[in-house]
């Protein structure tokens, strides 16, 4: 009798097999309260990298981080009109505190547009103050109809970017150094992720801001899933908020601004874009673990090198982890790390030291064969960084044979519905065509130009629309 798989088939149930990963590679449980999520050690170790690779490139930018409070005012959201009405429906709202009733409800921190420019206000002065950038790590709420473990979540972490600056030039380029710069390259050279770099339509655009430019991937189900964004706000908060400056000539002047921000949510995008029928595939320069190094069996010969075989590893720069659990069965500490998507594994057993050799088992190229001991140090960097290549070579070849350009709705909802995107003129498609696709379930995902690259307005000749069904 055939052994059942240990996670469901992506091919048979995308949704489950992704939420088998989740749970059976160790990343999270649900929450106590519906919509909440548990990040365990493995999958928070995941964020930990992100998290410091991300701060370091914000950091380059000339960004400090700072922190805002969880509990905002109600009555700030509502100084933005557009802001408050797109939020509204995902507000949670705390009435009573100390066992009474508030004077004025608390909003618990959606995103914190509106309480950073209440300090903003207070900080800016003059022309000297420009540009002020300040970015904080956080949590946030946003009360979610349909959960689902990292993709949308109650609460879920991130980061988020608030700047102000003198001209709307400088907020526009700024805006645009972060979606390019910080984001992209972050995620090409660290996530190994495909992505296609785009402007929001104004239907999809951030609440209160007056362009959205984002970042779009395409999952191993051909589904999209925006990335990341980086907003230009205009003055629309200054606005609100009264955030003004004195210039240069002496005249007071409203600040424009920026706005961005990436979540836990990459950690559900690397497991849907990476991910295969055996598990996770993590990609090597953000593996907390680049190489687990295992004991096939407890002999003191063995284990001797093991140990000596770690230490040799670390020495040349890889991230280790010894297993020597041997009072678990190996094959079940194989498929473990299998689950977990450790890029390599080191094996060795009494036989392999018989031939001064380990089992070098890759988990992103696959495959597995005997290598000299005395080798693995030298040969395994070069190994993770094929891997790390091929990642992104797959995940773009995909995206590239899945996209389809098409002339009109219906094509491009039959595309979406097989599990691509589809590539058609916005001119053809425009308002109109946005809300008849949005009946079927597909959205425009992001407006390029013809060559691809990020449009300088909404409506500028040849924009391209990327539309697909999207998490």
């Amino acid at each position: 009798m055939a052994k059942a798989p240990v996670l469901t088939p992506r091919a048979d149930d995308f949704p489950r097999w992704y939420q088998d990963v989740v749970s059976k590679a160790e990343l999270a449980d649900n929450g106590p309260v519906r919509g909440t999520m548990v990040v365990r050690p493995y999958g928070y170790g995941l964020w930990e990298r992100m998290q410091q690779d991300l701060d370091a490139r914000i950091k380059r930018t000339g960004a400090q981080n700072a922190y805002f409070p969880l509990f905002i005012p109600q009555s700030y959201l509502t100084r933005e009109a557009e802001h408050v009405e797109g939020f509204a429906p995902e507000l949670a709202v705390v009435t009573h505190g100390g066992g009474k009733e508030l004077e004025e409800p608390v909003v618990v921190r959606p995103t914190s547009e509106t309480v950073v420019n209440e300090y903003f206000s207070k900080w800016v002065q003059s022309y000297r103050d420009l540009p002020l950038l300040i970015n904080q790590w956080a949590n946030v709420v946003r009360w979610e109809l349909r959960p689902r473990l990292f993709l949308r979540t109650t609460e879920f972490l991130w980061q988020e970017g608030h700047t102000a600056h003198a001209t709307y030039e400088e907020a526009r380029d700024f805006a645009a150094l972060v979606h390019r710069d910080v984001y992209g390259a972050f995620m090409r050279d660290v996530l190994a992720m495909d992505f296609v770099l785009g402007r929001k339509t104004a239907k999809e655009r951030f609440a209160g801001a007056v362009n959205t430019l984002t970042l779009e991937g395409m999952m191993g189900d051909g589904k999209a899933l925006q990335l990341g964004t980086s907003h230009e706000l205009g003055q629309n908060f200054a606005r609100a908020f009264d955030t003004r400056y004195l210039s240069q000539d002496g005249t007071r002047e409203l600040v424009w601004q920026t706005s961005w921000g990436a979540t836990t949510r990459l950690v559900g995008a690397l497991v849907m874009m990476h991910g295969d029928d055996d598990g996770l595939r993590v990609p090597p320069r953000l593996a907390p673990v680049q190489a687990v190094v295992l004991a096939v069996k407890g002999d003191d010969a063995v284990l001797a090198a093991v140990r000596e075989t770690a230490e040799r590893l670390t020495a040349a720069g890889v991230r280790v982890q010894v297993d020597d659990r041997t009072d678990v069965p190996f094959g079940r500490r194989a498929v473990d790390w299998e689950l977990k998507g450790v890029p390599v594994r080191v094996e060795i057993g009494p036989r392999d030291l018989e031939q001064g050799t380990a089992t070098l088992v890759r988990r992103i190229a696959g495959g597995k064969r005997p290598v000299a001991l005395g080798a693995l140090a030298e040969m395994l960097p070069a190994v993770l960084e094929e891997d790390q290549e091929l990642l992104l070579t797959q995940a773009r070849a995909r995206r590239e044979s899945r996209t389809s350009d098409v002339s009109g709705v219906a094509e491009a909802v039959e595309a979406a519905s097989a599990g691509g995107w589809a590539r058609l003129p916005w001119a053809a498609l425009g308002p109109a065509g946005e809300a008849e696709l949005a009946g079927h379930g597909v959205t425009v995902r992001c407006l390029v130009t013809e060559g691809g690259s990020v449009p300088d307005a909404d409506d500028a000749p040849g924009n391209v629309a990327l539309v697909a069904r999207a998490y």
